[in-house]
């Protein structure tokens, strides 16, 4: 696959008087593409995200990437050290499901507004607590491919309280694609099997992928629990879910 030229470029999406940055990458070459919403760690648009949203736009997509912590802490960005990973956490625990469901649709909406987005082919990415994001994201009409990496919490919790996000199963719209790391502490085996027993109960298109020797963040070359060979192979496994989209 060739990859293409693009352009990025921080934007401002708005929604019930509310306003979010969001990191915008597309092909520089005109054309019609669908259009897919990278969701965040903890640690903000951060270079990871940017890098993801750009390499998603070279592959033909246009990608954004909303800053989740704009309520909580505008222009929030991080690395990965235990006192980072604290203020993050303790970012993400202000959220609210429905506060970040509206905040991803004000981007989608914003991304049919361009002239160069199909304006039926849209799919989200998201890692960690943006993949725990994602599967409630894939909850929205427009959403048609979700890929949540790591996703902790999706079976015990939801942002801002209230029943699990995994009771929401029954409402995802389209194919959702689920990656484990089979050393996350964070999210036991049970869980994973808890997520798997919904996709199947409710009939969604789905594939859980469990991925043995990898940790939380396998696919974040900036973390130590980096695993390169998962990571490309999880790679391969996003791009045939989002290839659907073309």
């Amino acid at each position: 696959m060739t990859e293409r030229a693009i352009d990025t470029k921080t934007v401002q999406i708005s929604q019930d008087n509310f306003s979010i940055l969001a990191y915008l990458a597309q092909p520089q070459e005109s054309g019609s593409y669908p259009a897919i919403v990278v969701l965040q760690e903890i640690f903000g648009v951060n270079d990871h995200i940017r890098d993801v949203t750009e390499r998603i736009a070279r592959l033909g997509y246009v990608a954004i990437a909303p800053a989740l912590f704009q309520r909580q802490a505008p222009g929030f960005e991080t690395g990965y050290t235990p006192e980072d990973i604290e203020i993050g956490r303790g970012y993400a625990m202000q959220t609210k499901a429905s506060e970040l469901l509206s905040d991803i649709q004000a981007a989608i909406n914003y991304l049919k507004t361009l002239p160069n987005v199909k304006k039926d082919s849209f799919g989200c990415i998201g890692f960690c607590f943006g993949g725990h994001v994602a599967y409630l994201a894939a909850t929205l009409p427009d959403i048609k491919a979700t890929a949540s990496f790591y996703g902790a919490g999706i079976t015990t919790r939801t942002p801002g309280g209230g029943d699990p996000t995994v009771t929401r199963t029954s409402e995802i719209k389209g194919t959702l694609y689920a990656l484990f790391g089979m050393e996350d502490a964070s999210i036991p085996v049970e869980q994973v099997d808890e997520i798997e027993a919904a996709l199947e109960k409710y009939k969604i298109p789905y594939r859980v992928f469990r991925y043995d020797g990898a940790d939380h963040g396998f696919f974040c070359d900036r973390r130590a629990s980096y695993n390169p060979k998962v990571a490309a192979e999880a790679w391969e496994q996003v791009k045939q879910l989002f290839g659907q989209l073309d």
